[in-house]
């Protein structure tokens, strides 16, 4: 745990070097010291404070494929940079999906929008962090062979991710609930292409990349498990939205207050009777305790707890197997994607 801590602890120090880099770029324009004093602010307010696992897991996974347990300063730093420029693309997300939800906290303090001074600069806000991206892409990997497949991954991603939002949005708005617009296959789609292909493919990608372990062979070969990780992982968070322990959780669940698209909703329409389906139109999505108890009333009187547990057997079972089936000759290795197994596998929070 200690070498958990000091690796995420050197991780989050290096970002003022990132900001310091940002900050130049904003001072080679001329622009004002207010303007300077803002964009710092929006870096750290958006970039640090999460857990950091996506721009830790670019380092894990590069240490993995070159069998090094120590880094060179040239290395780490290349590799903490994709690091950071994840996580700026997760705040960028994070700042505009909190003003497409009306959120009113994020990571334990106030959404941006809603801090002072703030409000719909945000908007824009949220640009200049994704626009940080391939600034640092740019200083950091232009001389490098792999560069422009680094800058395409950025782009194609973030598309994928918005493509996911977009039928997020459009499914399940929280303000117009209509249960008939949901299913276990709109719900697949959204959250592999809303969470794992930046959560998961993305970090190894790039490290791979950096590794030189990049044939379109190894990167199918990740991808093929990194996307069904990715989407056990968000059905695992559904649940655990309702199951989990928010004092281990450190959150209390909102997905039937949010009229959120979430495998448990979706399972118990697929196996609920004309007497549990009008429970389910009358009270999901409804800013109300009562009837989002109703609605866990309901989900235990059809066990939807079991149903997880079995779904969590049987996938882990098919991605163990996919792992076991990984080629590898030409140097990608089944210790990247056990590594993420086993952060998921059971997780309570």
């Amino acid at each position: 745990m200690a070498d958990k801590a000091a690796a995420k602890e050197k991780f989050v120090s290096f970002f003022d070097k990132i900001a310091e880099e940002l900050l130049g770029e904003l001072q080679k324009f001329n622009i004002s010291d207010e303007a300077v004093a803002w964009f710092k602010k929006n870096l750290y307010y958006n970039s640090v404070g999460g857990k950091l696992n996506r721009g830790l897991s670019v380092i894990d996974t590069y240490q993995i494929l070159t069998g090094k347990t120590e880094l060179t300063d040239e290395e780490y730093n290349k590799a903490a940079v994709l690091g950071w420029c994840i996580e700026l693309l997760q705040a960028y997300f994070l700042v505009a999906d909190d003003i497409m939800d009306a959120s009113k906290t994020r990571r334990g303090q106030p959404c941006w929008y809603l801090a002072p001074k703030v409000g719909m600069i945000a908007i824009n806000d949220a640009f200049m962090l994704e626009a940080s991206i391939y600034l640092l892409l740019k200083k950091h990997f232009r001389s490098e062979k792999y560069y422009i497949d680094l800058f395409e991954l950025f782009q194609t991603v973030t598309f994928q991710t918005e493509l996911g939002q977009l039928l997020d949005l459009i499914t399940a708005p929280e303000d117009e609930v209509d249960l008939s617009k949901f299913s276990l296959a709109k719900h697949s789609f959204i959250v592999i292409y809303k969470t794992a292909y930046y959560s998961f493919y993305l970090p190894v990608a790039l490290a791979m990349h950096m590794a030189g372990v990049d044939s379109a062979e190894d990167l199918k070969q990740a991808h093929d498990v990194l996307i069904p990780l990715g989407e056990y992982f968000q059905i695992q968070d559904d649940y655990l939205d309702c199951y989990g322990d928010p004092a281990f959780i450190g959150k209390i669940g909102t997905d039937i207050l949010d009229n959120k698209c979430s495998w448990l909703v979706n399972t118990a329409l697929n196996k609920a009777t004309p007497e549990q389906r009008k429970v389910l139109d009358e009270n999901y999505g409804q800013k109300n305790s009562e009837c989002e108890a109703k609605v866990k009333a309901l989900y235990k009187e059809m066990d939807l707890e079991k149903d997880y547990l079995t779904y969590e057997e049987e996938v882990v079972g098919k991605i163990k197997t996919l792992i076991e089936n990984v080629d590898e000759s030409r140097g990608f290795k089944k210790a990247v994607l056990t590594a993420f197994l086993a952060k998921i596998y059971k997780r309570q929070k």
